[in-house]
């Protein structure tokens, strides 16, 4: 009896060593032929390594998984590899969440789709039991994925937010308008470096690891976590204080310029290093591999017929967004787009030469552009409109490089924001709603300052949202219709005679059926 037992072990053995070769072997072909599909995509990826700071640590991301899933060798080796065939669903997902992105350009969305599918591809081919062994180093790949800048604007605010009361409750005078504030000693501003995202992506990729490595439970594993989050937020905070502090005692002589960021990444350097020595107090020994897990029941040999079927499918359905992709562009309209300023628009408004205290959106590629300044009875009004076609990476109407006005212009920063409502084409529409002001924080004078509303035209439906704009530009590709969309920015100079908004509003529902008719000629040429 004993030796028949010893048998049927060494046997299930020998269908474990048997069957690895096979499962191996369709997993690479798998993970080879993603990487081929959506090459452009790892290539994006890469390249935002290669020339982010933010994000050079998504080189060390792949090798450091696959040093994780080394160290659990042992465990893996005694499983039997089991294709699974309900991952198709999530894979099909994964699938259309890739092509949804790639359809409205957005990086981040294509990215977390590619490294979904291969994540899912070890599930497809080896199975859950051996896939659960692995789910850290799995999911730790998804820190390789370069996000995170959406949140640029929020925490600039807050960090803008904590200098100044800080500084107030330092009993520093601080006068503030956006972004940007004054001191006694000098002006400063929050800018994209200053937002403190960097420190957090660093600091949870490395918290999130050194939780996994260090702790048995997951409670612990959760909190350190938690602390990796919380730790670099409040410490930008005082970074940033502490810098203004440093500047306005040595009469702006220390933490300017390049010291700004060096005494930064030393101060984060510091507090990280602290965080790190207070969580190894509380680490918990390493288990060993467990014997019930080295000599745990295997089950049943999959057939190679399972396995290639699994695997077909799979090849099949990430194989599915490229050909739709393929369809939807060779329907594209290519005319090429032309726009040209009118002369004249309705209520007696007129183009003039000069432009409008000189300024532009920063909206980057679009097909074709307009910037002209209007006036009329004494009031003038500019219009920027800017027309998309054939969106890409490179050229897209909704994107984070296109703003009012970047961060670090030299002519205007925006000190205020807001929503208005407007009925615009017989619908209510939501407008944004700015405020820019020229150089000199201290500056009041009404000529120095510009009201601007922006809103986006997607093949004649009006939002400002960035998310709907989106939506809506993926809903017309998949139905056969054109990418094409606009952006219209109407400004007028604060301090007229009458009312900023109501100049604003009468030239923007006067003119808008001359705006919309000009886009609608522009997309017709090109069904």
């Amino acid at each position: 009896m004993t030796q028949l037992a010893s048998s049927t072990m060494l046997n299930d053995r020998s269908n474990v060593v048997s069957s690895w070769p096979r499962a191996l072997f369709a997993l690479a072909l798998l993970l080879v032929w993603i990487i081929f599909l959506y090459r452009d995509t790892a290539v994006g990826m890469v390249l935002i390594w290669s020339r982010s700071e933010t994000f050079t640590h998504g080189f060390l991301v792949p090798p450091i998984a696959l040093w994780l899933i080394w160290r659990q060798r042992r465990v893996i080796a005694v499983q039997m590899p089991q294709p699974l065939f309900l991952v198709m669903l999530p894979v099909a997902s994964a699938a259309f969440v890739w092509l949804l992105g790639d359809l409205v350009a957005i990086n981040a969305v294509t990215q977390l789709a590619f490294v979904t599918l291969l994540v899912l591809a070890v599930p497809a081919t080896l199975g859950w039991p051996i896939t659960r062994l692995i789910l850290f180093p799995l999911g730790f790949l998804f820190f390789a994925v370069p996000i995170g800048e959406f949140l640029l604007p929020q925490f600039m605010e807050w960090t803008a937010n904590f200098t100044v009361i800080a500084l107030r409750l330092s009993g520093v005078p601080v006068y503030r308008e956006g972004l940007l504030f004054v001191i006694p000693s000098g002006n400063w501003s929050v800018v994209e470096a200053c937002s403190g995202v960097r420190y957090l992506i660093a600091s949870l990729t490395v918290g999130t690891l050194f939780a996994y490595l260090n702790y048995q439970s997951t409670t612990r594993r959760l909190l350190f976590v938690l602390i990796s989050i919380l730790v670099p937020i409040v410490a930008n905070w005082l970074r940033a204080y502490m810098i203004v502090m440093l500047g306005h005692f040595s009469d702006n002589k220390i933490a300017v310029g390049v010291d700004h960021l060096i005494y930064g990444w030393v101060f984060f350097g510091v507090v990280i290093m602290l965080m790190f020595i207070v969580g190894a107090r509380w680490a918990e020994p390493q288990k060993g591999v467990l014997p019930s897990l080295l000599h745990s029941p295997v089950q049943a040999t999959a057939t190679a017929e399972a396995l290639w079927l699994v695997t077909a499918c799979f090849a099949l359905l990430v194989a599915l967004p490229q050909i739709t992709l393929s369809v939807i562009n060779q329907g594209e309209g290519t005319g090429l787009v032309s726009l040209k300023a009118p002369a004249s628009l309705a209520a007696d408004w007129r183009v003039v030469d000069e432009g409008l205290l000189a300024f532009k959106p920063r909206f980057q590629n679009p097909s074709a552009e307009i910037n002209s300044s209007y006036a009329s009875q004494n009031r003038t009004v500019g219009l920027y409109l800017g027309y998309y076609r054939q969106q890409d990476y490179s050229r897209k109407l909704v994107s984070s490089n296109n703003v009012l006005v970047a961060s670090n212009d030299r002519q205007w920063a925006q000190v205020a924001s807001a929503r208005r409502e407007l009925v615009l084409g017989g619908e209510p529409v939501d407008l944004r709603v700015a405020e820019l002001r020229a150089p000199g924080l201290t500056e009041q004078s009404g000529s120095s300052r510009l009201l601007v509303w922006q809103v986006y035209w997607v093949n004649g439906l009006l939002t400002s949202s960035d998310y709907l704009a989106k939506v809506y530009s993926a809903y017309y590709q998949l139905t056969g219709r054109s990418d094409d969309s606009a952006v219209i920015v109407v400004y007028t100079p604060k301090g007229n005679a009458e009312n900023d908004e109501a100049v604003l509003e009468s030239f923007l529902t006067t003119n808008y059926v001359t705006i919309n008719d000009l886009f609608l000629k522009i997309r017709k040429k090109s069904e």
